[in-house]
């Protein structure tokens, strides 16, 4: 193999660039020469390719986002989109691709491996920590701190006021945010997915906490939590639950930006050299990732099909130190 394509696809996250770094580097260290594919699919729909060496990758490992951008393609996922990106890839010469993102993107790599044999490896780039076949994903750490900072912000405010607060976090389809900074911020009670939300329940466990004299609350919401999300819970509490001042705060897209935190980094680093040894060895259509801090491939079959489940010692801890 001597030539490769590095692309990003579906929604950023930190650490991307420290992947995309490494598979360049790699790949020069070993002979091949990397093209990045600019936006993610629709750059191979669009033959929007620009050669990198170890120059262009310079200086951009503590960077958030993605140098080569990305985008969701609605032509790659028609059969004649397909057909133009392989044509593209033809063109410019691409024996494989590196694929980060999340299970959309493996996806959609995955079914243009079975039309036209392009061999891909996938990297596992979601704040959400959601995908099967790793403990962790690129940039979950990086928008774990990125919540604990604002919540213990928020807490200083909470404090000064009798206010009960509902932070909301991203996880439209997974609780791994919200479980995991609700622990490390000490909030009072966390709302996931994967849980029923009984608002009665959520009010009888904050009165408990209020005839403990604890005047002020902060309750952490999953986006995707089946209560309707953080601003519907908190109509429904306030509705019977006068004695807070009750506040909503949407954290939003500044989960996703901001300097890669030092795992990230390294564990960008170790998925891109990772990812380039197992295309070089002919391996295709399996993700890499970390389990038990060391790097595994899954094949994406069951990434796309298989469900994460969430830590059941996390909620073990959850249940006893929150209310």
């Amino acid at each position: 193999m001597k030539k490769i394509g590095v692309l990003t696809s579906g929604g950023d996250a930190p650490g991307m660039n420290a992947a995309i770094r490494a598979v360049v580097r790699t790949g020069v260290s070993k002979g091949i020469q990397v093209v990045g594919v600019i936006e993610g699919f629709n750059g191979l729909t669009e033959g929007k390719f620009q050669d990198l060496g170890t120059r262009d990758v310079s200086n951009i490992l503590q960077r958030g986002g993605t140098i080569l951008k990305s985008a969701r393609s609605k032509a790659f996922r028609t059969t004649e989109g397909r057909k133009q990106a392989f044509e593209n890839v033809k063109k410019e010469g691409l024996e494989g691709l590196i694929v980060i993102g999340g299970n959309g993107s493996f996806a959609g790599a995955s079914i243009f491996y079975n039309e036209y044999a392009v061999h891909y490896i996938g990297i596992p780039g979601t704040i959400d920590n959601d995908l099967f076949g790793t403990d962790f994903t690129l940039g979950f750490d990086t928008a774990c701190n990125t919540v604990i900072e604002a919540v213990d912000r928020v807490k200083d405010t909470v404090a000064s006021h009798n206010r009960l607060f509902f932070i909301e976090v991203m996880g439209r389809d997974s609780g791994y945010i919200a479980l995991t900074t609700g622990i490390a911020t000490g909030a009072e009670e966390i709302l996931l997915l994967e849980t029923a939300t009984n608002v009665d329940d959520l009010i009888a466990r904050l009165e408990k906490a209020q005839t403990n004299r604890k005047n002020s609350s902060i309750v952490i919401v999953a986006e995707g939590d089946d209560g309707g999300g953080a601003y519907a819970i908190a109509e429904k509490v306030k509705e019977k639950y006068i004695q807070y001042d009750t506040r909503v705060t949407i954290l939003g897209h500044v989960q996703r930006g901001g300097r890669p935190s030092a795992i990230d980094r390294v564990l960008g680093c170790r998925f891109g050299h990772a990812a380039v040894e197992a295309i070089l060895a002919t391996k295709s259509d399996i993700m890499v990732g970390v389990l038990n801090n060391e790097i595994i491939e899954t094949p994406v079959s069951d990434t796309i099909s298989k469900t994460k489940p969430l830590p059941q010692h996390l909620f073990h801890i959850k249940e006893d130190l929150t209310i």
